[in-house]
C-alpha cells in the first residue's frame, strides 16, 4: 500500500522522503527521484506530514520509538498518520 502511495504523491508532482526498512522496496521509486532517507528519523526531519506503513505494532513502534525513531526528529507541532 505505502509504494502505490508514495509513486502517486510523486507523479502528482508532491516532494517525498521516503524511507523503507527493505531498502530496496524505496529503490523501485528511484524514476520518481524521492528523497530517500537512511533512518525513520531521516524521513521525518523535515516533515509536514509523516505516514508509516507498517506490518503491526511492534514494526511501528520500532520505525516511531526505536533509536533512529521518526516521533523525535518530527519537527513540533507536525502530524503522523499511522
Amino acid at each position: 500500500m505505502g509504494l502505490p502511495m508514495a509513486r502517486h504523491l510523486l507523479q502528482a508532482g508532491h516532494k517525498l522522503t521516503v524511507y523503507n526498512r527493505t531498502p530496496a522496496r524505496a529503490d523501485q521509486l528511484k524514476q520518481f527521484k524521492p528523497v530517500v532517507g537512511d533512518s525513520p528519523a531521516a524521513a521525518g526531519r523535515d516533515a509536514e506530514v509523516l505516514v508509516t506503513m507498517v506490518a503491526d505494532d511492534a514494526a511501528l513502534e520500532d520505525v516511531m520509538l526505536g533509536p533512529q525513531g521518526a516521533l523525535a526528529a518530527l519537527p513540533a507541532g507536525r502530524s503522523t498518520f499511522p
